[in-house]
């Protein structure tokens, strides 16, 4: 393992939608500006904020998640990733002492505490002057384990408010201002339902980018920032012991096809990465442009994201939508989350209006004002299940962790499914089950990771595997 020489500086607020992605964004920008090698991440779950943190970074962006994730692998993808980098940056969801347990062992402070990295807070200052010190104070001594390396401040209404508060924070508190970030509509992204916009999606997310990057360069104190991440390296990573992870050895790769656009773009970068090691030579395909799926896959991937609002254009391309529906109905291997449910089925009913897409499935997905799942999801697998884990000694049903959130449903479901997941907490399908199955075909409103309470992608990939072989097996018998 490579010596670490910085570690990584976790970025959270007192609340949520204080603007940290947006600082985080602008500080991964103006240090790649600089000419750092900058690693992100983000406390998830999350599929968002992270394709913005990629773009700025000009690096995946990999999530962090105590629902799906051991501590042990926490430390070990970090210090994995973060060898090769100058700096690294944790972005943090809502508040950083907000999590789901009373005790805060699912909080934002638990993995700063567990990686050993320095917190900077943002702070939404609006309306505030010397309030602001009993809140980075009450902060502080709320766990004396949490090392607040520096404040940003954000929302400033001038250069008046901003010597208020810093006056007033060098009086009261021992903690280093390290930047404040005046109130500038340019820094604003467009924000939907799932919060801000993607940054697939985005048209002009490059540039919009740059001019954040700009602007927090000329208002946060970047050298500051470098030194605190070199103060010292985290003990949890340098002392973490790498066991090495033995690659299958690929003859020749399967061809895995996976829509990656506008409409669909959620996809966690290290289960793109554990589908590459299990053996699957990936094909990017786009479901706007492209006519057909290609020729010679093996599988297909479709992932979540937002089709409902293109549900024009999925539906404009029909060639594209019966060719994915010939290939599942001839076998082929395929899995869908989400977005990529929502597409199979027969419509997409958003603001009133009914949208043809694949109709695979016997359903119409119904969009609604308020989520229809949300949060964390557990289930067990049913016998239905295609690509099944495999079971414990004493075949006792594993319940595996994900996550929801979603604002459809299904509706005028026609034919009766079947199901590879029952639901013991969350609302999936119908709050009792997820994952319908057609064929070979699995599709869930969970959003699965691939982590080692469940490596679902080598499990998908020897399912294609074997359906390959069989299908080659019925071919040449056919011939002699």
């Amino acid at each position: 393992m490579s010596n670490i020489t910085s570690t990584p500086l976790f970025i959270s607020a007192a609340h949520k939608s204080s603007g940290k992605t947006t600082i985080t964004i602008g500080l991964l920008s103006a240090l790649k500006s600089k000419g750092l090698q900058v690693q992100p991440f983000k406390k998830g779950p999350d599929y968002i904020d992270p394709i913005w943190h990629g773009r700025a970074a000009g690096k995946p962006c990999y999530t962090l998640d105590f629902n799906t994730m051991s501590h042990d692998e926490i430390l070990h993808l970090i210090s994995q990733k973060t060898s090769h980098c100058d700096i690294s940056l944790i972005e943090g969801n809502k508040g950083l002492y907000d999590g789901l347990d009373l005790d805060g062992s699912n909080s934002n402070a638990a993995i700063a505490k567990l990686v050993g990295a320095p917190v900077i807070l943002v702070l939404d200052a609006r309306g505030m002057t010397r309030g602001i010190a009993p809140l980075i104070l009450g902060y502080q001594s709320f766990d004396p384990g949490i090392n607040i390396a520096g404040v940003i401040l954000n929302q400033l209404g001038g250069s008046r408010h901003e010597s208020k508060l810093r006056s007033v924070i060098e009086h009261y508190t021992d903690v280093t201002v390290l930047g404040a970030v005046h109130r500038n509509k340019n820094l604003e992204i467009v924000e939907r339902h799932l919060g801000l916009m993607p940054g697939n999606e985005y048209s002009q997310a490059l540039k919009k980018i740059e001019n954040i990057g700009s602007t927090i360069s000329s208002q946060v104190d970047l050298e500051k920032i470098i030194n605190i991440s070199h103060i010292q390296a985290s003990k949890q990573l340098t002392n973490l012991i790498h066991k090495e992870i033995k690659k299958p050895v690929i003859t020749k790769p399967l061809r895995l096809a996976y829509i990656n656009d506008s409409a669909f773009g959620f996809y966690y970068p290290g289960d793109l990465e554990a589908l590459e090691s299990a053996g699957a030579d990936l094909v990017e395909v786009n479901s706007l442009s492209d006519k057909s799926l290609p020729e010679n896959i093996d599988g297909l991937f479709i992932g979540g994201g937002f089709p409902e609002e293109h549900a024009e254009k999925l539906h404009s391309n029909r060639s594209f939508r019966e060719s994915i529906r010939t290939a599942i109905e001839q076998g082929l291997p395929s899995y869908a989350e989400c977005g990529g449910l929502m597409y199979l089925c027969r419509h997409i009913i958003s603001r009133q209006k009914k949208t043809s897409m694949v109709g695979i499935i016997p359903a119409d997905a119904k969009m609604e004002e308020t989520p229809q799942g949300r949060g964390l999801i557990r289930f067990s697998e049913t016998d239905a299940m295609p690509w099944p884990a495999e079971k414990p000694v004493n075949n006792k049903k594993i319940t595996i962790s994900a996550h929801e959130f979603h604002y459809s449903h299904l509706v005028n479901i026609t034919e009766p499914l079947s199901y590879a997941y029952t639901i013991h907490r969350g609302s999936g399908i119908d709050g009792q089950h997820d994952g319908i199955v057609y064929k070979n075909l699995l599709a869930c409103y969970a959003h699965l990771q691939d982590t080692r309470q469940n490596h679902w992608a080598k499990r998908f990939i020897q399912f294609i595997n074997q359906i390959k072989n069989n299908s080659s097996t019925i071919t040449k018998r056919n011939i002699t």
